[in-house]
């Protein structure tokens, strides 16, 4: 007689189309832990958003900006920056990332969908290591940030900052932050009421059958891509024609600092 061996049961992922459609409708899905199979959906009464006209660049900010102590890239690493952002902080050893939610975040990029910021640094070994990042959902002419994590200072403000310059570049006109923090509170978040944050979000949508990439549609929901790869690439080369190319963080802290 045989005993059957059976792998342990996974929850399927959010289909892209699905996930795509209640973030078109203001809400998003979060876990209770790592492990848990089950997701619940999230329409806070009070939202936060990043006006991209309005980011807080402080002096220091903007110093650590111009000495370039973070080398900035984005989409290099999105499984890395979801699986730092899901780690247990100090302060818990809770997520509400769970392996169901980052599974299908990393779809969702797959799709041209969902987009990450890294900040890495030197190791001293020739190489980069990664130290602070962000991660979300691009749609349109909106992204939701979905998390962020920073293993040495200022690395998720510059990520943060870098985001912005870039979403600026992509016409890009909502940046959600879903709850707010101290930390976004302290670069320029502001708190609005649900209904306000939908009519913003309606406004930033795109009509049906135009697309927000400069990119070939291809996946599910790839037609509604933000632009944010193409965004940094334009803020790198407008770096490179302002004469900053080889320092684009002096070149995105003189911008923010003209607008803050």
């Amino acid at each position: 007689m045989t005993t059957a061996v059976h792998s342990p049961w996974q929850a399927p992922i959010i289909e892209p189309a699905m996930l795509l459609l209640a973030y078109r409708s203001g809400i998003f899905p979060m876990s209770d832990n790592r492990d848990d199979p089950e997701i619940f959906w999230v329409e806070p009464r009070r939202r936060a958003i990043l006006p991209l006209d309005g980011f807080t660049c402080s002096r220091s900010l903007a110093r650590t900006l111009r000495r370039g102590r973070f080398a900035v890239t984005c989409n290099r690493a999105f499984d890395a920056v979801i699986d730092a952002c899901a780690a247990p902080r100090a302060e818990s050893d809770e997520t509400w990332i769970s392996e169901r939610i980052a599974a299908t975040y990393r779809r969702m990029h797959g799709e041209g969908l969902a987009h990450s910021i890294e900040c890495w640094k030197a190791d001293g070994a020739g190489g980069f290591a990664l130290v602070g990042g962000l991660y979300g959902v691009g749609f349109d002419r909106v992204f939701c940030g979905e998390s962020m994590f920073s293993q040495v200072p200022d690395a998720s403000k510059v990520a943060l900052a870098w985001l912005v310059a870039a979403l600026r570049q992509a016409r890009a006109t909502l940046l959600d932050c879903q709850f707010m923090t101290d930390h976004l509170a302290s670069l320029g978040a502001v708190e609005i009421d649900q209904a306000h944050y939908v009519e913003l979000l309606q406004a930033a949508q795109l009509p049906a059958g135009q697309s927000g990439s400069a990119g070939p549609a291809a996946g599910a929901g790839a037609a509604a891509a933000l632009a944010l790869p193409e965004g940094f690439a334009a803020l790198l080369a407008a770096a490179r024609s302002a004469g900053f190319s080889s320092s684009p963080g002096n070149f995105i802290a003189q911008s923010l600092t003209q607008t803050s």
